[in-house]
């Protein structure tokens, strides 16, 4: 199988990792002093499991050298995948596959929106990992994971396929029943404390602390599953408990990558975590007040380092 990783960061630059240790013919884009450091020393990933360095059969920041992939998987940000969706098409055959792995609800929707049907599938991952340094992926924490599936849940020949693919990669991974529901479960745990700790600069054993704002992420939440239900997404009290679960149990220090980037001044997915439901919300005739106000405060912000890394 041919597989294009597109965006070689701390998500895509693991699996891919995986992808090309276990003999699969991988192309990696990149840019920059990271696809410099890929191509002359290969890429290292350091994990928490094992160390090893990898030489992608073609790592380029060029499309036009890419030949047609059997599976596309996306590494890029939430709110860079319109962007990516249009170059992408030069390169994809009426048999390849996009799999988006970001944050975010409506990343397969983005994809649909200029790819075929056909083409798309749904996905996300669990892991903690980032660029140390060009030419080096730092596999920090969690047992990654990958769920995906196909937009409307039929187990096809093609995902069983991509699945034995992660298995023979040794990337523990599994075919969601229903992988709307699976989007959704982490979306609520990632935007309720993405914002928030944008807005407050400190790590979630320290949100958790304050009354005032813990109330403030189960109001974000309870909004969130609103929404989701009358987008037809069976989240449920059972799934806001286990998210604050999850939430109580984060070791102190614990931040967002999205909070991350808000706190360096770089563009994030506010637009697309308390920005989408917000929007989601005026359209649906939802009243989501907490996450407008965490988005309101972080807009101008975003705005800036949106027109800072023109």
């Amino acid at each position: 199988m041919k597989i294009l990783i597109y965006g070689v960061g701390g998500v895509g630059g693991y699996f891919g990792g995986k992808l090309a240790k276990a003999g699969y013919e991988v192309t990696m884009i990149a840019r920059g002093k990271h696809l410099e450091a890929i191509r002359k020393d290969g890429l290292e990933i350091e994990s928490i499991d094992e160390t090893f360095t990898i030489h992608p059969k073609l790592a380029t920041d060029d499309l036009s050298e890419v030949e047609t992939p059997d599976l596309v998987i996306l590494g890029v940000k939430s709110w860079q995948i319109p962007q990516v969706a249009s170059e992408i098409k030069s390169v994809i055959g009426d048999k390849t596959m996009v799999l988006p792995l970001q944050n975010g609800a409506d990343n397969a929707e983005k994809l649909l929106e200029i790819l075929p049907k056909k083409n798309v599938l749904a996905g996300l991952c669990f892991i903690i990992s980032y660029i140390e340094k060009p030419g080096k992926i730092k596999h920090a924490a969690y047992e990654p994971r990958i769920t995906f599936g196909e937009i409307d849940n039929v187990k096809t020949e093609r995902v069983q396929e991509v699945h034995q693919v992660f298995e023979n990669a040794g990337i523990s991974n599994s075919i969601a029943e229903n992988i709307q529901l699976e989007i959704w479960k982490k979306f609520l745990f990632i935007c309720t404390v993405s914002g928030i700790g944008g807005l407050t600069r400190v790590s979630i054993d320290k949100i958790r602390e304050s009354d005032y704002l813990y109330d403030l992420m189960q109001k974000t939440a309870r909004e969130m599953i609103a929404v989701a239900n009358a987008k037809g997404i069976p989240l449920s009290e059972e799934h806001f408990q286990k998210t604050f679960e999850i939430i109580n149990a984060q070791p102190e220090g614990t931040t967002a990558s999205t909070q991350r980037d808000i706190m360096q001044g770089k563009p994030s997915e506010l637009e697309n975590f308390n920005g989408y439901i917000v929007k989601e919300g005026e359209k649906l005739g939802i009243e989501t007040p907490a996450n407008k106000l965490i988005y309101e405060c972080l807009k101008p912000m975003e705005n800036q380092a949106r027109n800072t890394s023109k």
